[in-house]
C-alpha cells in the first residue's frame, strides 16, 4: 500500500496535497467569503487554482489571503497539517517544543 505522503528528516511528514486547498476553502466559507471577496489581492481564478491545488502560493500571498478571511497564518497551517492521527493540538504542542528548542540552541 501506498502513503499519499512524503518522509522528510527527523520524521517529519508532508501533508497530503489536497490539505492546504482545503484548508483554505474551508476557512473561506467559516468566514461566509465568496472567492470574489479576495479581489484586492487575488483574482477569482487564482483563488479557484488555490483550492483545486493548482497552484502554489508564496508566504506573502498566504498572509494577505488571511488577512481578507482574518485568521492568523499559523491557523491556515494548522488546519491544512491537522488530520485524524493528529490533531491541532497535538501539532501545537510539537510547534511549542520545537520553537522552545531552537530558542534555547540559538543563545
Amino acid at each position: 500500500m501506498s502513503c499519499h505522503c512524503c518522509s522528510l528528516p527527523n520524521g517529519y511528514m508532508t501533508s497530503p496535497k489536497n490539505s492546504f486547498p482545503s484548508a483554505l476553502k474551508t476557512i473561506r466559507k467559516a468566514r461566509g467569503l465568496s472567492q470574489e471577496a479576495f479581489s484586492d489581492v487575488s483574482s477569482r481564478t487564482y483563488m479557484s487554482s488555490l483550492e483545486r491545488g493548482l497552484k502554489s502560493p508564496t508566504l506573502t500571498k498566504v498572509a494577505e489571503l488571511c488577512e481578507v478571511m482574518n485568521v492568523h497564518p499559523l491557523t491556515l497551517l494548522a488546519l491544512a497539517y491537522a488530520d485524524e492521527s493528529q490533531g491541532i493540538d497535538k501539532i501545537f504542542e510539537r510547534v511549542q517544543r520545537e520553537l522552545a528548542s531552537i530558542h534555547s540552541e540559538s543563545k
